[in-house]
């Protein structure tokens, strides 16, 4: 946080300014930004509190994750016109990004 100051020096510091940290056991934190997820496995969460507010620090191995943004009725549609199970389905409209016609025409050529 800041360079070259003890961190017993820091917390002091903290505590005279109303400041108060508190370390909170965590597996995983997982951040939704609504088309991807950040994923931190094996974080190390601080909880910083102080004039009301409160705000986190986390630290960790960091992924990231696109969401597929298939929906269940796209999925059965797909089956229905190509007769393929719930899986192949999902996945030929995940490599399609979600472009149900490019999906069912992937799955015929397959097949086919």
């Amino acid at each position: 946080m800041f360079p070259n100051i003890d961190p017993k020096a820091l917390k002091g510091m903290m505590d005279k300014l109303g400041i108060k940290s508190s370390e909170i056991p965590a597996e995983k934190v997982i951040i939704d930004c609504g088309d991807r997820e950040i994923i931190i496995e094996n974080p190390s969460v601080v909880l910083i509190e102080g004039k009301g507010m409160q705000s986190f620090q986390i630290s960790g191995s960091v992924t990231e994750v696109k969401k597929s943004g298939v929906s269940e009725d796209d999925v059965k549609l797909v089956q229905q016109q190509t007769g393929t199970n719930v899986e192949d389905a999902r996945s030929a409209l995940e490599m399609s990004n979600g472009d149900i016609a490019e999906a069912i025409l992937k799955l015929k050529n397959r097949s086919g």
